[in-house]
């Protein structure tokens, strides 16, 4: 599938707006994706197709997670995590898209996880530093991209789970394994890509 058929599919599941944020974030994948030797294409596709999901009736979501035995807490949590995992099941059904890696990535990208994989990283930290994000830390979380990508989901990551402390929300245990795993590859002197 090529970029053009992939964005009609993706248009059509979209408001506009959402639509100019999914440009932005495949524009900034495809940039992060070369800077940190990432399979462009496999991150363009991910980036395209991260929010696909993201419109779905809430009754669709939780009747997907319930029947394709996703992780039960996530019914627990803010209905807006559901879109990432109910979006690479829907994006495989669907779209016919198989690929683990591509898959991952967008099952991931609101959460993070333990372990991410260099890919999931760049669709996590396109999906928060795309070009029509304004929000306090978004600025320097950019620059940083530029050079350290774990620092930078770092970053993304310390941001969130303030955002999320500062309204008494809960945060997702896999944003947290997402932190300590990251803290932890730099405790022990790993800063480099994790291509695991």
């Amino acid at each position: 599938m090529n970029k053009g058929e992939a964005l009609s599919i993706v248009k059509n599941q979209l408001t506009e707006h959402r639509y100019q944020h999914t440009i932005g974030v495949m524009e900034t994948a495809v940039v992060l994706a070369r800077q940190y030797k990432v399979d462009e294409k496999k991150a363009e596709m991910a980036a395209i197709f991260h929010d696909y999901a993201k419109f779905r009736p809430k009754d669709e979501m939780r009747q997907i997670i319930l029947e394709q035995q996703m992780p039960q807490e996530l019914l627990r949590f803010d209905t807006e995590l559901w879109h990432a995992p109910v979006g690479a099941f829907l994006v495989e059904k669907e779209v016919g898209i198989k690929d683990l890696d591509i898959l991952n990535a967008i099952k991931y990208h609101t959460s993070g996880r333990e372990n991410m994989t260099t890919l999931e990283k760049v669709i996590y930290l396109a999906d928060y530093i795309e070009p029509g994000r304004k929000f306090p830390g978004v600025v320097e979380v950019r620059e940083l991209a530029k050079h350290d990508l774990n620092g930078a989901v770092i970053e993304s990551v310390k941001n969130t789970i303030q955002f999320l402390l500062n309204r008494n929300h809960t945060v997702y245990p896999d944003t947290l394994f997402t932190y300590n795993g990251l803290i932890q590859e730099y405790k022990n002197g790993r800063n480099s890509i994790n291509e695991g």
